[in-house]
């Protein structure tokens, strides 16, 4: 008498599974990359004392939306997965799942992200609509455009300026400079993150920066990571930020040599790892802030 609820059970924890992977519970990398800068530019904006509601309404919703778009983003590329090897066993690529499923899904957490901006003000809600838009956009522009990463960057780094519209009403010219030091940050890790499918991407005909680039990838990775750095500390100094600033800086800057050191023979599963690793550059610039904001 108990097997149907059992089985009816197990039928629906299987399927929020197959949402989990669809939208990478599983691998929270993504959503730290994005989480990393909304809270520079939060402590920031804030000089070091974000109110508990900010820190859980953009930490939520970066979750949110980073799922949302992970969603949109296998939709738009299911007929390209299924012949990368990394990516061809994803739930909607692998049919696991179907496609309104996936839209389902997306739009589910990106209405749950809308109720978020109830608490936030005019200015951030509209850079939210902006932000949404280009998450949209974003997953097609590897079909036209050869650096399809540019507009990753701005997608990944909307929640810069959105904080500093949350607190201050506005987005003063240090939150344009976060947002630069963000966007070439992004170019360097996805950079990193392409080189690791280049030659399923060239078979199938789709367009990165790791194609673009071609031999010079390596290069490129490296000036992305130095001009961030540099518009970082431009922001650092602008700030009147000291030594804590710094060191967080100079561990940043030890980890982009440790990645350079790692993708310099174009190994696909080193320059994953470099990917990965990236989580603590973002970590190291925000420990630096808070010890200095704090200190």
């Amino acid at each position: 008498m108990t097997s149907g609820p059992f089985l009816a059970s197990s039928a629906v924890l299987e399927r929020l599974s197959l949402y989990g992977r669809l939208t990478r519970l599983h691998r929270p990398i993504g959503t730290l990359l994005l989480l990393w800068p909304t809270y520079w530019a939060l402590w920031i904006a804030s000089n070091g004392l974000p109110d508990a509601s900010s820190i859980v309404i953009f930490g939520v919703g970066t979750l949110l939306m980073r799922s949302a778009g992970c969603a949109v983003n296998d939709w738009a590329d299911r007929d390209f997965d299924r012949h990368v090897a990394r990516t061809k066993d994803r739930p909607l690529t692998s049919g696991a799942i179907q496609s309104r499923e996936a839209l389902a899904v997306a739009g589910a957490l990106a209405l749950a992200a809308a109720g978020l901006l109830y608490w936030l003000n005019n200015a951030a809600r509209g850079l939210a609509l902006v932000a949404v838009a280009v998450a949209v956009i974003y997953p097609f522009c590897k079909r036209f455009l050869p650096l399809p990463q540019a507009v990753l960057g701005i997608a990944f780094g909307m929640g810069i300026p959105m904080a500093f519209a949350a607190v201050q009403g506005s987005v003063p010219l240090m939150g344009w400079a976060l947002f630069a030091a963000n966007w070439f940050w992004t170019i360097a890790y996805d950079t990193e993150y392409a080189m690791a499918d280049r030659e399923d991407d060239l078979r199938i005909g789709i367009q990165t920066s790791a194609i673009t680039f071609g031999r010079y990838d390596i290069y490129a990775v490296f000036g992305c990571y130095l001009v961030a750095l540099a518009l970082l500390g431009f922001v650092g100094y602008r700030q009147g930020y000291g030594l804590a600033w710094v060191v967080g800086l100079v561990a940043a800057a030890g980890i982009a040599v440790r990645h350079m050191a790692w993708i310099r023979n174009r190994d696909p599963a080193a320059c994953l790892r470099a990917f990965h690793h990236n989580t603590w550059f973002g970590f190291a610039v925000f420990a630096g802030l808070v010890v200095q904001t704090w200190g």
